[in-house]
């Protein structure tokens, strides 16, 4: 069992340090994703650009860099900030008494009753597009479950022997909350932020590929892949599968990476 926690603690840092790379180097190459050079147009992918060329001549792989870069950063954003939401929102249902539990189980099942693209794309679009409305619009929308889940695991809590002990000895909700639950809920808390980031980064891709989420300057894999759609009857396939492939990737890995601190967190739930 040692080793195989020891193995997932390998896997995670270096699954980490990877996308911590992609993110410098993105940002590092931000500008350089948009230089254009109309003679070096629709090369394939050789060892000068790995990655090939497009129709402007912009090297893909820096561009496919800086695009990943940005839904790293908009994943870190949005989730920790839905992960927050649905923290305060799902403890606080448990906690202030069944007028405000009521109110919030309402609201989870609003939120959870409307389709999940169609309210993105309206908020993003009210709060003007962009990386601010792209980020608002996924940090308002993607809190429900982890809220549904947290709250559940708060009323088992309310129901535990030493909780209403607590209770009885006149400690206060919110400090019992604090002292008692709180521990119990990090790792529900660390595992819905990190699953969390494979949502927000396909959603935001997703969005600006349907043309409501990042404007079209900005050198987002959504975009690089709504643009490479009209020129892959051409032939010109690497416009799409690299920066599509990369992008299942970095999913990929931020799926394993919830599940391996899943696992961490929660050994029981962990099978051989």
């Amino acid at each position: 069992m040692n080793n195989r926690r020891a193995r997932t603690l390998t896997a995670v840092f270096a699954f980490s340090l990877i996308l911590l790379l992609v993110a410098v180097l993105g940002h590092i190459w931000e500008s350089d994703a948009l230089v254009t050079d109309f003679s070096r147009k629709n090369l394939k992918p050789c060892g000068a650009y790995l990655f090939g060329t497009d129709w402007l001549g912009r090297d893909m792989l820096k561009r496919t860099a800086a695009g990943l870069s940005m839904s790293i950063r908009l994943g870190v954003v949005t989730a920790a900030s839905s992960a927050v939401i649905a923290l305060v929102l799902g403890t606080a249902a448990a906690v202030l008494g069944k007028a405000a539990d009521m109110a919030v189980s309402g609201l989870i099942d609003t939120m959870m009753g409307i389709p999940h693209m169609l309210l993105l794309i309206l908020i993003s679009f009210a709060c003007g597009k962009g990386f601010t409305g792209v980020a608002i619009g996924i940090a308002l929308t993607h809190w429900p479950s982890l809220a549904r889940l947290i709250r559940a695991e708060v009323l088992q809590l309310k129901a535990s022997q030493y909780v209403k002990i607590s209770e009885r000895l006149g400690m206060g909700r919110w400090r019992i909350a604090a002292e008692h639950m709180l521990p119990h809920l990090v790792p529900q808390f660390l595992t819905g932020l990190v699953l969390m980031f494979p949502h927000a980064i396909l959603h935001e891709a997703s969005i600006t590929f349907l043309g409501f989420g990042l404007p079209p300057e900005e050198p987002a894999i959504g975009i690089i892949l709504s643009e490479s759609m009209k020129y892959l009857i051409t032939g010109k396939w690497w416009l799409a599968v690299f920066p599509g492939a990369a992008l299942v990737a970095t999913v990929l890995i931020f799926q394993g990476l919830g599940q391996s601190i899943s696992g961490l967190l929660d050994p029981g739930s962990a099978h051989e």
